[in-house]
């Protein structure tokens, strides 16, 4: 958040399985459309939350299986973590908060009282949460009868049953709509609070974000029986909350449409993406840049010299590249070599996407642009840490121009051989 000066022009706040990532989504279509979009217009100036039942653990397990971006915030385990930033740095006051009449071993003492509650796995059992399996059946009076156990110990909890399995119980002050509600109020304080927030959702356990006041909300298409029927009895009659006709991230975008949030067609929406460049933004230049490079190498756009002599355009022949291998080449390598490398990938399970776009003016009309660019190719998944530099073109102001190019391998990434990778 450090990188704002200001409040965010838009906070988006989301769940992820079935909201944000749609797993019955084998190519993450819908995920990689919403990249785009959120990395051209919204990362400069925006911010990105994602409010998660999981754990640390099986979050991060999840961040390496599908092309998530990196969130400014993270809010885990059915709101009772708040972190920040890339390296999740733990909120200590929200830690605090969540500490009023709670006894974490009271509630394991009262729980194992009832034979209808299945312990999940340890990596979900957290300091301000205890989570188990219950039958769909069985949950109404297991809930009713173990709210009054607790209440007697003198204990003040919120039990949340959400996907028609699974059951959290967690301090009373925690839940979604309780952590976004305490984030909301820490940003206002220190100058930052959000122009605007949409929460998303699909399943009970995000009904209390739909509740936070203010907020605009989502409901995807593909949203739970039990958030739908919440949905009917509590907020109808509130235009700031929609049901999506769309499933999952495509849901998302559709409301920052119909609530007039911002843009909301994603880079990967337009065709001919190099050739329909208007805005003058190095966040946009990388991604479209980006884009076309894997239609090019997906054989997806026409192998035309209208495309060469663009790319010709966009490089400047006297600069340099360092491939993070490490070895310099000068810009006209790319130039002459991108061009025989069309369809390279072609019928080959192969994306590129960019994440954590920043920029600066380092002097009139050139900027220093910074970001990792990923790349699937098959089964294996590689980042670069990448900079360019742009220049803005005295005769065509409204254009930028790539004057170097250094890329290093983000840990984990560098392989036996590097020559696959290009650019």
């Amino acid at each position: 958040m450090d990188r704002l000066n200001g409040s965010a022009n838009l906070m988006i706040v989301s769940d992820l399985d079935y909201t944000m990532v749609d797993h019955d989504d084998s190519e993450n279509l819908a995920l990689l459309r919403f990249n785009a979009l959120w990395e051209a217009y919204y990362r400069h100036n925006s911010l990105l939350v994602f409010s998660t039942g999981r754990s640390p653990t099986i979050y991060k397990e999840l961040r390496k299986q599908k092309p998530l971006l990196t969130p400014d915030i993270t809010i885990m385990s059915v709101g009772t973590e708040i972190t920040y930033g890339e390296t999740m740095i733990p909120d200590e006051g929200w830690k605090q908060y969540l500490d009023h009449k709670w006894n974490r071993d009271i509630v394991v003492e009262e729980t194992a009282k009832f034979p209808e509650l299945t312990s999940q796995s340890e990596t979900e059992q957290r300091p301000h949460k205890v989570s188990f399996y219950l039958e769909k059946g069985k949950a109404s009076k297991v809930v009713q009868a173990l709210s009054k156990c607790l209440e007697s110990r003198g204990l003040e909890v919120k039990i949340i049953y959400s996907n028609g399995i699974a059951l959290d119980v967690l301090p009373q002050a925690a839940g979604k709509g309780r952590a976004l509600d305490f984030l909301l109020q820490k940003l206002k304080a220190d100058g930052l609070g959000p122009l605007n927030t949409l929460v998303c959702g699909d399943s009970g356990n995000d009904a209390e974000l739909f509740g936070v006041p203010e907020v605009y909300g989502v409901m995807v298409s593909n949203a739970q029986e039990e958030l739908v029927e919440w949905y009917a009895q509590n907020t109808r009659d509130n235009a700031q909350i929609t049901h999506a006709t769309e499933r999952c991230a495509a849901g998302i975008m559709q409301a920052i449409g119909n609530f007039s949030l911002g843009p909301n067609v994603s880079p990967r929406d337009i065709k001919d993406s190099m050739l329909n460049i208007k805005i003058l933004s190095p966040s946009h230049e990388v991604v479209m840049f980006y884009q076309f490079y894997e239609r090019w190498m997906r054989g997806e756009i026409v192998n035309s010299e209208q495309y060469i002599q663009n790319l010709k355009s966009i490089f400047n022949s006297t600069g340099n590249f360092v491939h993070p291998s490490g070895v310099d080449r000068p810009m006209q390598h790319i130039i002459d070599t991108l061009p025989n490398m069309f369809g390279e990938k072609q019928g080959l399970d192969f994306r590129v996407w960019i994440d954590r776009v920043s920029f600066a003016e380092v002097s009139l009309g050139s900027w220093l642009v910074n970001f990792d660019k990923w790349e699937l190719s098959g089964n294996e998944l590689r980042c670069c840490l990448t900079k360019v530099l742009m220049n803005s073109k005295v005769d065509a102001p409204n254009k930028l121009t790539w004057m170097h190019l250094h890329q290093t391998w983000l840990d984990g990434s560098e392989g036996k051989d590097d020559t696959p990778w290009f650019i």
